[in-house]
């Protein structure tokens, strides 16, 4: 907690050390330093609480706190604060701060959301290889969030709101979209926190009937339990618990016959409250800004140079994409052989993973090789991330697999 809340005072710092130059009544370099040097400082002894925290954690769980998706998101959290310390050592870019700081805040929310409690590991999950492939991944990781930062900071600076153009509006839409797709996430972080304050709850029995090879039919039920109101009620369920909602009596609809296992109803239920709350959410920011989001964060970043915001960028990314080709591939097939005596199963989470690291090889290519700078680059910087973070919330909590992590 002493992390988060410096982590949301250095935003707000850098934040004032942006938007507030313009009518501070120093010099806008001496104001953006001034305020610049005092978030940085904030961050860095966020970082140090939060460091704490990890160690703290580990002595008192016996293993490295990595292991189900409160630990490894906050975990991640944390490693993109060590990235960003060090790109800002290296560039000191202000503006950086304030769009990678309201990211780590996001995901430190994000973890809060699941069960905190610390849960002994399974034997094939306690071994070194676990710790050496989890945090180097993430830290590779870490690194492609800055630079999803520094990729968005560039596109909101160079789109022109003045063009009316089919191609200028395409440009608007889609960088507008990508903070929206930021904003899901937090309407889904806000949606959670909202219904458990106010204590709702509702549960259902689904009975899964399978047939052995003997043609005898094998009969299961198990118990669904919501935190967030049920639209969608899972598939062949009876009602045990259901609080009324808005007139809401019962769900809705119920969850389709082709969405497997027990808790599919209750996902797809939280993907629809997610993008519920985050067109609400949007709504009201749009409400007070009178304008589209990037139209207003755009004069802020009048003064900033496109081509500084691409470089680091490039840099993070560079710096990111070895330290994950070790932990994700590497190191993490060395582990699956020990664990599982393979080498590669083609599970949901190795796919993704050779996807991303695919991914970030073509970025690397097409900019080396074939020029692809300024916003070509820069877009795809932003879907990459797009893509790690797909792979860390939908295959994690979407798709069922050995890298599900328990507590969703």
């Amino acid at each position: 907690m002493v992390a988060f809340y410096l982590y949301c005072a250095s935003f707000i710092t850098f934040a004032i050390a942006v938007g507030g130059k313009r009518w501070s009544n120093r010099k806008p370099e001496d104001h953006a330093n001034r305020w610049g040097k005092i978030g940085f400082g904030l961050a860095v002894v966020g970082w140090i609480a939060h460091l704490t925290f990890f160690f703290t954690r580990w002595y008192g769980g016996g293993h490295i706190p990595t292991s189900n998706m409160y630990e490894f998101m906050t975990f991640l959290g944390m490693a993109i604060m060590f990235a960003f310390i060090i790109v800002h050592l290296i560039y000191r870019n202000m503006l950086l701060g304030a769009f990678a700081l309201p990211l780590v805040v996001i995901i430190v929310a994000y973890a809060s959301v699941f069960p905190s409690e610390v849960q002994p590991l399974i034997p094939a999950l306690n071994n070194v290889w676990l710790k050496i492939h989890v945090t180097t991944a993430a830290t590779g990781e870490a690194f492609f969030a800055v630079g999803f930062a520094a990729a968005l900071v560039q596109l909101i600076r160079v789109v022109d709101f003045t063009r009316t153009d089919k191609a200028g509006r395409r440009s608007q839409f889609w960088t507008e979209f990508s903070l929206f797709v930021i904003i899901v996430l937090v309407g889904f972080i806000v949606a959670v926190f909202a219904f458990r304050g106010a204590g709702y709850e509702a549960s259902f029995t689904q009975e899964k009937v399978t047939i052995a090879d003997d043609g005898t039919a094998l009969s299961e039920v198990n118990k669904v339990e919501y935190s967030l109101p049920p639209l969608v009620a899972p598939y062949n369920s009876e009602t045990v618990v259901f609080k009324p909602f808005l007139g809401m009596s019962k769900p809705l609809v119920e969850a389709p016959s082709w969405l497997n296992g027990v808790n599919a109803g209750r996902k797809l239920n939280t993907i629809i409250w997610s993008v519920i709350a985050g067109v609400i959410l949007y709504g009201i920011l749009r409400l007070i800004a009178r304008k589209k989001l990037t139209a207003a964060i755009h004069p802020h970043l009048s003064d900033i140079d496109a081509d500084d915001l691409e470089e680091i960028s490039y840099r993070a990314i560079a710096i990111g994409f070895p330290i994950f080709t070790l932990g994700a591939l590497i190191f993490a097939m060395i582990w699956a052989q020990i664990a599982w005596s393979r080498f590669w199963g083609w599970d949901p989470k190795e796919v993704w993973a050779l996807i991303t690291w695919l991914f970030y090889s073509a970025y690397l290519h097409l900019r080396l090789s074939r020029g692809w700078q300024g916003t070509r680059s820069a877009w795809l910087a932003v879907i990459g991330f797009l893509v790690v973070m797909f792979t860390l919330v939908g295959v994690n909590l979407v798709i069922a697999g050995l890298h599900s992590y328990a507590g969703a």
